[in-house]
């Protein structure tokens, strides 16, 4: 690919999400009849409303974010670096406010984009929804109300992937495999990030899975336009 975009014009980011409270019993009885009907089709006949709860954090509506990793490239003294940075912890919207401030000060220009692995089903709108859930005016480039397709500020590397096979789903850990890229999902997985989160309240351990598949997105790209690929002592955690 010849990709147009500069790579220190793209904030490349990823997010942790899980379900809105630990536990199906602490939902209020309103709460469990919408989830129930939200998830109908989904669940069928294969689960109860209350054992498919633990996936709840993959919608906006009964789901939280926990983490916010995102990644950009920066020159400094000559050298090219990948810095990487977290918003994380149990206040969301504090959270939310803080990446917004980093979109708004530091990446708000035209030429400013933002990528994500399946971000344009998934991180970009959960974002925005939960900063209207918080009443938080969403950041130009999370607005995308009266946008044209190709004004929107938004890459995917699911989508570059597709090649225009929108039937293909290709996840992140299976991208990366034949890609020869270092596989970010040497840890935890997303199926696990809520235990992490509310039974063994590891948050660190969150933000490190969460950041790699932020760097894991940025190698992507670096591969489908045919650059080599960051090395460790190219990336700094700031």
């Amino acid at each position: 690919m010849n990709l147009k975009t500069k790579l220190n014009n793209i904030l490349f980011l990823d997010i942790e999400t899980v379900p809105q409270e630990e536990d199906w019993h602490h939902l209020a009885e309103e709460t469990q009849e919408l989830y129930q009907k939200k998830t109908q089709y989904q669940r069928k006949e294969e689960f109860t409303t209350e054992e498919f709860y633990n996936r709840a954090g993959i919608w906006a509506e009964f789901g939280k974010i926990i983490c916010i990793s995102v990644g950009y490239f920066v020159e400094n003294e000559g050298v090219d670096q990948f810095r990487v940075t977290s918003f994380f912890g149990d206040d969301e919207t504090k959270l939310l406010n803080e990446f917004k401030a980093l979109l708004e000060n530091h990446f708000s220009k035209p030429a400013h984009v933002l990528c994500a692995h399946n971000g344009k089903e998934f991180d970009f709108p959960f974002i925005a929804r939960r900063m209207i859930v918080h009443r938080i005016e969403l950041p130009k480039k999370l607005n995308l109300f009266g946008k044209k397709p190709w004004e929107v500020p938004h890459l995917d590397t699911l989508e570059l992937w597709k090649f225009g096979d929108y039937k293909h789903y290709t996840s992140l850990k299976l991208l990366t495999s034949i890609l020869g890229i270092p596989s970010p999902k040497d840890d935890i997985d997303g199926s696990e990030v809520g235990q992490v989160y509310y039974q063994e309240k590891n948050i660190q351990r969150i933000v490190n899975y969460c950041e790699k598949d932020t760097i894991a997105v940025a190698q992507i790209l670096l591969r489908f336009n045919n650059q080599a690929l960051l090395k460790e002592k190219d990336i700094v955690k700031v």
